[in-house]
């Protein structure tokens, strides 16, 4: 039964593996990827006395860990090869505030100026964009695009609705709950104000929108930004933009410099295999497969004890989750109630309880993994299909044991002294009352209520201890 078991969820595990692989999310991103590689390569400058040199990174889509450590890594770079500008090519709808503070972190730091670039045409840089924007030494923006909406948002930090003040009997509990609530949101909100007015103010951008960006998460168009002065520049492509940066003066740190940019080198800084790995393993869906599979590992580890291969693959798809678990906004609430789920399925395999212990498993599975992203940002969720699929999973391979565990009740003994009974004996000697008889090659002690002849046929109807109770089969129907 162990090895149906195994061989069935680790179909399930690599099933949900290649349809996370091949979702067409993953697929779409993978041509655009190609597409901007095509792109760089297409637009290499004309051979010319060169002044300067220019690094150019392009972050399209949420702001996430991998993107923060591809950013800094960059920087890095830039700063050690002795660059004149960095130009940072933005499209997102948001982020992580972690990762985003790191990034400005990074930014505020930098010996070189920073240029960040909302880019292509019809690009956004809407929530963590815009506090890049703010903290960038230079902003510019590409036609048809946008930026703002720069409130936090979260999973627990929304704004609580207004009580009824005519409502004189309201429940004081409820009152100190929307309280509570809304003290903890207006911190939120005092804390991002406060932060991106900073960043107004280091820059001399508009400190008045920036505050109205995140309380009101308004919004601004390409035209809209230049005239309020939130951003510095329009381009209609990066060669335009390089082109206006020359002789462009930038205040850094105590000092202001003039850029200048003839016909500069341009080094693109794609993402390694580091970055693409960080992207693949912080993606929620791909980090609940990776702990769904080092949890499933460990078990056909402990089912089959020397297996070796499922309990390393376990370890390492574990560790890699809880890695990738770490930089994410979880709930741990939601985690916890998952780990139960899983832990009861598990006690099930090996405690069978005729689908008590599964069924509160798969109950609590299922709600913990809808618990578990402590974020409502574009791309922090787990699929509801992802998560109803590996519920399926586990409530089949539940009944699929439940059914083997009554299929065995059933069946009957084929092992120790019980299968003996009904089945026949050959007297070895004449005997009144104890003898000896033999079955399936093997002397036993006897005992018998009627006489009986050597080489006579007997049926065993009772074992007590090593002496066999028989009758002669005159009497008796016999079972093989």
């Amino acid at each position: 039964m162990h090895r149906h078991i195994k061989k069935l969820t680790i179909l399930i595990v690599i099933a949900g593996v290649l349809l996370y692989l091949f979702s067409p999310q993953i697929i779409g991103q993978s041509q655009q990827t190609q597409l901007q590689t095509a792109q760089i390569q297409s637009t290499q400058t004309e051979t010319a006395v060169s002044q300067g040199k220019v690094y150019s990174l392009t972050i399209n889509g949420a702001i996430s860990p991998a993107s923060a450590d591809y950013f800094i890594r960059g920087l890095d770079q830039a700063i050690e090869n002795n660059a004149d500008i960095l130009i940072l090519s933005l499209n997102t709808p948001g982020g992580l505030d972690k990762s985003m503070r790191l990034m400005i972190q990074a930014i505020l730091d930098s010996p070189l100026p920073v240029v960040t670039y909302i880019a292509p045409k019809g690009a956004r840089g809407a929530s963590a964009g815009t506090y890049i924007i703010y903290a960038s030494h230079i902003a510019a923006m590409a036609p048809a695009t946008n930026l703002g909406s720069a409130t936090p948002v979260s999973l627990g930090i929304t704004k609580p609705q207004q009580p009824d003040t005519n409502n004189d009997n309201q429940d004081s509990d409820n009152k100190n709950s929307a309280s509570d609530d809304d003290i903890m949101h207006q911190k939120v909100i005092n804390d991002a104000q406060a932060y991106i007015r900073s960043l107004a103010q280091l820059r001399g951008r508009n400190e008045e929108w920036a505050v109205q960006a995140v309380s009101q998460a308004a919004n601004l168009s390409v035209n809209e930004a230049l005239d309020k002065k939130v951003i510095d520049l329009i381009a209609y492509n990066q060669k335009i933009l390089i082109e206006k940066l020359h002789l462009y003066k930038v205040k850094l740190a105590n000092k202001t410099i003039t850029l200048q940019l003839i016909n500069p080198e341009i080094i693109e800084v794609v993402p390694d295999w580091r970055t693409e790995v960080l992207l693949v393993i912080t993606d929620p869906g791909f980090a609940y497969l990776l702990l769904l599979a080092g949890i499933y590992g460990l078990m056909f580890e402990f089912i089959n004890p020397g297996s070796l291969l499922p309990g390393t693959i376990g370890v390492i798809c574990l560790i890699v989750a809880l890695y990738a678990l770490n930089l994410l906004p979880i709930n741990m609430a939601g985690l916890a109630l998952l780990l139960v789920g899983l832990v009861l399925m598990i006690v099930e395999a090996f405690m069978p309880s005729f689908g008590i212990l599964g069924i509160g498993g798969i109950a609590a599975f299922t709600l913990g993994s809808f618990m578990l992203m402590d974020s409502s940002l574009p791309g922090y969720q787990i699929a509801p299909a992802l998560i109803i699929s590996t519920a399926l999973a586990s409530a089949i391979a539940i009944i699929f044991m439940l059914s083997m565990v009554i299929k065995a009740k059933r069946k009957p003994l084929v092992s120790g002294d019980q299968q003996l009974i009904n089945h026949q004996a050959l007297a070895v000697e004449d005997f009144n009352a104890n003898g000896r008889v033999m079955i399936r090659g093997e002397v036993w002690q006897a005992c018998c209520d009627q006489p009986v002849k050597k080489d006579q046929k007997l049926i065993v109807k009772n074992i007590n201890g090593l002496t066999l109770t028989v009758a002669t089969l005159n009497n008796n129907t016999t079972e093989e």
